[in-house]
């Protein structure tokens, strides 16, 4: 076995990604903090051809040099915009007929094994602070919430790793 070179993995251009048929999910990050965070899932949403991110309240926007050092160029590809109050972008995709689901523990919850993708359907993710999570104004507002198992003694997942384990799960029922 060996390891590939870039130069054969084939990756495409920033223009090539730009008219690619996306993956209909659009990712909503509401305040959070961490610029390392926010890079990293515009690198997760570029790597699964998310068809856009919101960034909403104290969320930073590109272009950052801390953002771009995990995003790697990410920031260059996926489709961002930028809402001062997360309750406003929810509405605004509910308008356009998208499924808003927070990505929150709450009563009713869907363990996300059992979440079924309407492939005929888009999605908004909806993210959240990294220590207080999806606010509860927004939770009550979408369509649902998804929920990731967890079996160990914490009780939350890092808001990147939250959004990859999402983002690859759902992925995987639109392509595969």
């Amino acid at each position: 076995m060996r390891k590939l070179e870039n130069s054969e993995l084939e990756r495409k251009s920033v223009e090539g990604f730009k008219q690619s048929k996306k993956t209909p999910l659009v990712l909503v990050l509401d305040d959070v903090r961490s610029l390392h965070n926010i890079g990293s899932v515009f690198r997760t949403a570029d790597a699964f051809l998310v068809e856009k991110i919101i960034l909403c309240g104290i969320t930073a926007t590109p272009p950052n040099k801390e953002i771009h050092k995990t995003a790697l160029g990410a920031t260059e590809t996926v489709a961002w915009e930028h809402y001062e109050n997360v309750l406003d972008a929810i509405t605004a995709l509910k308008k356009d007929n998208v499924i808003t689901l927070a990505i929150e523990q709450v009563e009713s919850s869907i363990f996300l094994q059992d979440f079924k993708v309407d492939v005929s359907k888009k999605y908004a993710l909806v993210f959240g602070n990294e220590v207080h999570g999806v606010a509860q104004e927004a939770v009550a507002l979408c369509d649902g919430c998804i929920e990731i198992p967890q079996l160990g003694t914490k009780h939350s997942l890092n808001i990147s790793v939250s959004a990859g384990i999402v983002v690859w799960d759902l992925f995987k029922q639109y392509h595969y």
